[in-house]
């Protein structure tokens, strides 16, 4: 007992921290450079390491600032080779040599805290090579006092050295940036976490599970720090061993075997294998909402597989996730993978504001089990156009959406269906389903050399984005006469008489010739353009109704309904139509 006192226990994370730049895991980059800097002896006097939390900011100011005041025998040199203690590091190493000043400028603010750093830098070194200024959390200073540091930081004295350190390097200012040397710490991959954390769990002689070990790494999401303080938990939690099992439940995951198992039964459409398998595990103590987290992890990881096989190799995958994975990869198609994480995303923002988890929870399971082998529209018109379902002739063959590399045009959400015995003129039907997804579509500019009818002299106005001029020729004019030079128009109730003189002035500046613009004055008969336009429209909306293959489609998606029907030019349906053969005569 008195040894324990005596002697406290240390957590890993201080335990193990890296005392040489041998030690330090998973920055090679940064000491490669720091190395040829140290060779060619070309070392700056202010450095900035940046990172998130845990990577090891702090830890290589520490080892820089021992390398900057390495001494020993053989006398004073700066040095990246450590692994002997010097005069000075034992001293730097526990934070309480003179000429190293540490500060965090989370609580250290102010200008006042900067004064006292820019006032002492004018006394050179007690007994080190260099004065170390070591700021962590830089980014929290003042901007009174990062403006006080600048003409320090930019002329130092030759005996000073600087080292800043911080997790936002977007809040430091440019004009300190400029002023320092910059290392990004990257975060560590898994499978370098994976040997450093086996290699300590060796030296204390604690025995592990490999998918425990993968667990922690990954919760550790490439922080060293984060990684150690889970881990000492998990050898707390589970009793000096560190189990799949201890590991799971200290951070309330759920199994990731059963996560795979209930993924296969919802995307198989096995509802209720799922809810039955979901109750359970929230019996076991897991949560619902980290359980549609865990669904969604496990979504991306087959979806990144299925793009990138070798994502498989992933040191932080367990077995069945390694192996499964590959499989589902290798079986569901993207269309399905890309629904399922939509439908969890949104799963689970609605189970953290539900007031019952679970329910909600369920409603998602069910949303996506119904969801997720749902078949795109083109899919859907191919099978029953093969099935016979509805005659469709070689005139009336639907104009499918084009697939997109995955083999699908993009859900069960939008339509497009071209349909031309049933109307009176050929027109283009889109059918909206529940979920709707907007597509834009391309709006063709008429390129018109001469006017030669009405209809051109519409299609120039909106070639010049004349939006009055159009409005006006569609709504408010009824057309007589169109010859070159000559119009004559039938003016309709409430149009605007000044419209007509707008126009003759448009036309001579759109042509270069003067145009003569007369009102009849017989009372107007007939339509607009605009009515034209509109009673076509009613004809084909109706017509598309009658149409079999768009009744079939509202048949097999219960809830669609008809949106829009456009009714497309003759003339651009007879360009866009391929030309007819040419017969050569047998001579």
């Amino acid at each position: 007992m008195a040894d324990q006192r005596t002697s406290p226990y240390l957590v890993l994370a201080r335990k193990y921290r890296p005392r040489d730049f041998s030690t330090l895991v998973g920055q090679d980059a940064m000491v490669q450079t720091l190395g040829n800097a140290f060779a060619q002896n070309r070392i700056h006097h202010a450095f900035i390491l940046t990172g998130v939390r845990g990577v090891g900011k702090t830890t290589t100011a520490r080892i820089l600032a021992r390398a900057f005041n390495y001494e020993d025998a053989s006398g004073r040199r700066p040095t990246l080779d450590l692994e002997v203690e010097g005069n000075h590091c034992r001293a730097i190493i526990e934070g309480r040599h003179v000429d190293v000043v540490e500060m965090d400028a989370a609580s250290n603010t102010g200008i006042g805290d900067i004064r006292e750093i820019i006032d002492s830098v004018k006394y050179g070194p007690v007994s080190a090579p260099y004065k170390v200024y070591v700021i962590d959390e830089v980014h929290m200073l003042s901007t009174a006092a990062f403006n006080g540091l600048l003409k320090t930081l930019e002329e130092p004295p030759p005996y000073v050295k600087f080292i800043f350190a911080t997790t936002e390097i977007r809040k430091v200012p440019i004009t300190i940036l400029s002023r320092c040397q910059r290392f990004d710490l990257r975060r560590i991959p898994a499978e370098i976490m994976s040997s450093y954390l086996e290699k300590i769990l060796g030296q204390e002689g604690i025995g592990f599970e490999a998918d425990a070990l993968a667990m922690i790494v990954r919760a550790g999401e490439g922080s060293a720090r984060d990684s150690l303080s889970l881990l000492d938990q998990a050898i707390a939690h589970g009793n000096g061993a560190v189990t799949a099992a201890t590991v799971k439940a200290m951070l309330g995951l759920g199994d990731r075997a059963r996560i795979i198992d209930l993924f296969e039964d919802v995307m198989g459409g096995r509802i209720g294998e799922a809810l039955t398998a979901l109750r359970e595990l929230y019996d076991l103590g897991a949560d619902p909402q980290t359980l549609l987290g865990d669904l969604a992890e496990f979504t991306h990881l087959v979806t990144r597989i299925k793009v990138v096989p070798a994502a498989a190799d992933d040191a932080a995958l367990t077995p069945d996730e390694r192996t499964r994975g590959r499989d589902l990869a290798g079986r569901l198609p993207m269309r399905a993978l890309t629904r399922a994480w939509q439908i969890l995303f949104k799963g689970n923002e609605e189970t953290s504001r539900a007031g019952n988890a679970l329910q909600a929870a369920e409603m998602t399971l069910i949303r996506l089990a119904y969801a997720a082998d749902l078949p795109s529209p083109d899919e859907v018109i191919a099978k029953l156009t093969q099935q016979g379902q509805v005659a469709v002739s070689s005139q009336s063959a639907p104009a499918l959406p084009p697939r997109g590399p995955s083999g699908s045009s993009g859900g069960a959400s939008a339509m497009r269906v071209e349909a031309m015995q049933h109307s009176p003129a050929p027109m283009e039907v889109a059918v909206s389903t529940p979920n709707p997804v907007t597509r834009p579509q391309a709006v063709a500019q008429p390129a018109l050399a001469t006017l030669t009818s009405y209809k051109d002299l519409i299609a120039l106005a909106q070639a010049k984005r004349d939006v009055l001029v159009k409005l006006a020729l569609e709504g408010q004019m009824r057309p007589i006469s169109f010859e070159q030079g000559r119009i004559e128009v039938a003016l309709a109730d409430g149009a605007d008489p000044g419209m007509i003189a707008t126009l003759s002035a448009r036309l001579q500046a759109w042509t270069g010739e003067r145009w003569l613009v007369m009102v009849s004055t017989k009372a107007p008969e007939g339509l607009t353009i605009r009515q034209e336009n509109e009673q076509k429209k009613q004809a084909a909306t109706q017509a598309a109704h009658d149409d079999p293959l768009v009744k079939a489609i509202m048949d097999t998606f219960p809830g669609a309904k008809l949106v829009n029907v456009t009714v497309r030019d003759e003339a651009a349906v007879a360009e866009a139509l391929p030309a007819p053969p040419i017969e050569e005569d047998d001579e």
